[in-house]
């Protein structure tokens, strides 16, 4: 999906992946993957390792920004840690207590209702196989990474959001039924 924010901001891609939050710290610091590598998400495209480290060395974690569906206007907090790891880019990251939308988003990624993350970038290097349509991408300039409702890849979910006194232990069913749901959502609007 490409996105334009006026005539400013150059064309980027957005990457969705659910997170699978299961706590979110008193100060709101959370963590989970933003992207996967190997998983062919929903768009077709397949993210291949090492496809951030240039980006990731080049602007760090305070130089992506966190937003809330992907709207410049929506900061939401900061990114403490993005690293490739053998799984995916693995990301830690804080909401800002004092942003009115981000305490909204705490309540909703404790609830489970919101649990999507995001990645924002311009495609530095791929290339689509021309006999399955999946587009492998080898070098990605990533911009900024999302909490959204609807992620495009439905195994990159938030993993760590802490629980507040009183909410349900086992929310790993919920979370499987949300995501399920996710996928169906995604399929529908895909086949529509």
């Amino acid at each position: 999906m490409l996105q334009r924010f006026g005539d400013d901001w150059p064309e980027r891609e957005v990457k969705f992946a659910p997170v699978d939050l299961k706590s979110v710290e008193a100060d709101g610091t959370f963590s989970g993957y933003a992207s996967l590598f190997g998983e062919v998400d929903l768009g077709q495209d397949l993210v291949m390792p090492g496809a951030f480290r240039d980006s990731l060395a080049s602007r760090g974690a305070r130089g992506v920004k966190l937003l809330f569906q992907h709207d410049p206007n929506e900061p939401i907090g900061v990114w403490l840690e993005l690293n490739e790891d053998g799984k995916g880019l693995f990301a830690r990251g804080r909401l800002m207590p004092e942003v009115t939308k981000a305490r909204e988003v705490l309540s909703l990624m404790r609830a489970g209702a919101l649990d999507g993350l995001s990645i924002g970038f311009r495609t530095v290097q791929g290339r689509t196989d021309p006999a399955s349509g999946v587009r492998r991408l080898d070098k990605i300039d990533l911009w900024e990474i999302s909490v959204v409702t609807f992620p495009m890849l439905p195994e990159a979910r938030v993993s760590t959001v802490k629980r507040r006194p009183g909410q349900p232990r086992d929310a790993r069913a919920a979370n499987a039924l949300l995501a399920a749901k996710f996928r169906r959502g995604a399929r529908l609007m895909r086949s529509s």
